[in-house]
């Protein structure tokens, strides 16, 4: 999505939120624009949030602390093993943390994430001993983990199964998305939730239709009653690994 195209999507999500993440399953860090896409959400006054993989925090470090909109940062330290690249674990753990520390200063939150707790986690226990040495105190825990220094914390929670068109069914009856939450896709296509990042839930699309018009079309109110009434209508949130395992019955 382009600066432009950006601003003109965000000034229209800015009347219903504050909060935007800039982030849809692709990596937020390699956007060429990422320093102009920052200055237009503290020109709309958003609060950013932003879900990275950490592999590019060196060199775009500066442009997210030096922005007043940065509101969260979180790296996701267990797609370590997913990543092609040519450093080492711990100088990879060792510059998430540095980044946190300065985050803490800056009074941005930072949360660590190893979302894999039910796999095999074969470097889990090296991520955890690289932590410790840069927050040595005490860790206080919390209803996601730990809380490892002041607005520092490490996420720990299950690996899930990311929603598939073509899947299996899954037990599913209720999900946050298309209520404290929307996705827009880099066309304009606007989904229920960041799962989507193929647009197979379109309600509409951000450039050529108004807010008003997508949050009551017919879609949208049939997908909202599908899940007050425990029975999600789309085909893709019947397949959704996450909601199954975050809203059981």
């Amino acid at each position: 999505m382009s600066p432009e195209s950006f601003r003109v999507a965000a000034e229209k999500l800015r009347s219903i939120t504050e909060y935007i993440y800039l982030h849809i399953s692709g990596e937020p860090l390699l956007h060429p624009e990422l320093e102009r896409i920052m200055d237009i959400c503290a020109e709309l006054k958003f609060k950013v949030c932003i879900t990275t993989n950490g592999t590019l925090l060196e060199k775009q470090k500066d442009i997210l602390l030096n922005s007043p909109s940065l509101y969260k940062v979180s790296i996701s330290l267990h797609s370590f093993e997913a990543n092609k690249v040519d450093f080492s674990l711990e100088s990879y753990i060792s510059s998430a943390c540095e980044f946190a520390q300065k985050c803490s200063e800056k009074n941005v939150i930072c949360a660590l994430r190893l979302w894999n707790t039910n796999g095999l986690n074969s470097l889990n226990g090296d991520i955890l001993d690289i932590l410790r040495k840069y927050f040595p105190n005490e860790w206080k825990k919390n209803h996601r983990g730990f809380t490892l220094a002041d607005k520092v914390f490490l996420e720990k929670a299950e690996k899930f199964d990311w929603p598939d068109i073509n899947g299996n069914l899954r037990e599913v009856s209720f999900c946050m998305g298309g209520r404290d939450q929307l996705g827009v896709l880099a066309d304009g296509t606007v989904v229920p939730c960041c799962l989507d990042s193929e647009g197979n839930i379109p309600l509409g699309n951000i450039f050529t239709q108004s807010l008003n018009d997508i949050l009551t079309s017919e879609r949208y109110k049939n997908f909202f009653d599908g899940f007050s009434q425990g029975r999600p209508t789309e085909d893709l949130c019947k397949r959704c690994g996450y909601a199954e395992k975050m809203f059981k019955k």
